[in-house]
């Protein structure tokens, strides 16, 4: 595996920038020089890319399987990229930045934390009719269906679940302070201020009747734990927001960072539980069903894991992993809001709503000890 290469964080500014003129690394089997013409990609004008960077003609295909923010992979025939977007349409605030997620993977990429290298912010909304930014395509796949995995034998399942927690510790390890995101959030009120914000976020979402919901909420501004130490905090990790190449085995690079901020690193960790244990429905859309493929580890080996590796208290994690339900709760049914007012890009958004609601039951019990 290559290691994403580690540029210092670009320092100019960010609607004068330009891509670094480096070949990304881009050693995948599917590769090819070129790729398909799709003149007609929503959120992504070809041509007026192509204008703002200054190249020959573009061409560029949605990558699947992302839930938010739209991902496409670009190419003028000798460079590839990766650029990153909001949706389109009804937008929660706040939750889809990419000043943000540029900023930080220029800052960790000096740090044991893998991250594709920046490339360009563009917050020019007159190219894309929103900010964009650019990174390099690193090698290695988001593991998102079992069939994407004959290859994964137990022991690889067993060396791929340390890593993910590893790499999660890793990030935890970082000192804001010394990569530049000393400001990168307010840590005094991380948790009381985040069950306020999903809750406002779900405010501006709700459309329907959701039994539970408030409750769950409630229950969780009323008991908010102590916040023991503060970190960069991805905001959603989870086995399909890396990347994971085969020859060796290995994390190449950590995506999605469009929640990060400074707070509470067990907020990552009970998030990380929820999407490991699964929603509860069949043919599970959001979580997958990669681990519970024979060799993973279960959830309470990983956080036993992460409490070594870190040296973090963990006792208090039912209350991090109720309110990781609650919060994929609210994004799945901002999702399911765009869904119906016709503003999603791809496949499979018709299955989100119906995962509310068991998300929203798991929580109540896991707020009730009950996991």
């Amino acid at each position: 595996m290559t290691e994403p290469h580690a540029t210092q964080p670009n320092t100019t500014t960010p609607n004068t920038t330009t891509p670094n003129t480096t070949t990304p690394n881009t050693a995948t089997p599917s590769d090819t020089p070129d790729l398909p013409d799709t003149p007609d990609l929503p959120g992504l004008d070809l041509d007026r890319l192509a204008d703002r960077l200054g190249t020959g003609p573009l061409s560029g295909e949605l990558i699947p399987g992302g839930r938010s923010n739209l991902t496409y992979r670009v190419t003028d025939g000798e460079q590839r990229w990766v650029l990153r977007r909001p949706p389109l349409g009804h937008v929660l605030a706040t939750a889809h930045d990419m000043a943000r997620e540029h900023r930080v993977i220029s800052a960790l990429a000096d740090t044991a934390v893998p991250v594709p290298r920046a490339e360009l912010l563009c917050t020019d909304t007159e190219v894309l009719g929103a900010p964009f930014y650019l990174m390099e395509e690193v090698p290695g796949v988001a593991l998102r269906h079992r069939d994407q995995c004959p290859w994964l034998t137990p022991r690889h399942a067993a060396t791929l679940s340390d890593r993910l927690v590893d790499v999660l510790a890793d990030l935890h390890a970082v000192d804001p302070n010394e990569v530049g995101l000393a400001d990168f959030g307010r840590p005094e009120g991380f948790l009381h201020r985040q069950v306020a914000r999903w809750g406002k976020q779900l405010e501006s979402s709700r459309s329907r009747e959701l039994p539970g919901i408030d409750e769950l909420r409630d229950r969780l501004a009323a008991t908010v734990p102590v916040t023991r130490r503060t970190t960069i905090v991805h905001g959603d990790y989870r086995l399909d927001n890396v990347l994971v190449t085969t020859d060796p085995l290995d994390i190449s690079a950590v995506l999605d960072w469009e929640m990060a901020t400074l707070g509470d690193p067990l907020a990552d960790l009970g998030l990380l539980c929820v999407y490991w244990t699964g929603v509860g429905v069949p043919d599970d859309p959001i979580t997958g069903t990669v681990p519970t493929l024979p060799g993973f580890a279960s959830a309470e080996d990983m956080v036993r894991r992460y409490a070594e590796r870190s040296g973090a208290d963990v006792d208090d994690l039912g209350w991090y992993t109720a309110f990781g339900y609650f919060k994929l709760a609210v994004i799945l049914e901002g999702i399911h809001f765009r869904f119906t007012r016709g503003q999603t890009v791809g496949a499979g958004f018709d299955q989100i709503g119906r995962l509310t609601l068991p998300l929203v039951r798991q929580g109540l019990a896991a707020s009730a000890g009950e996991r």
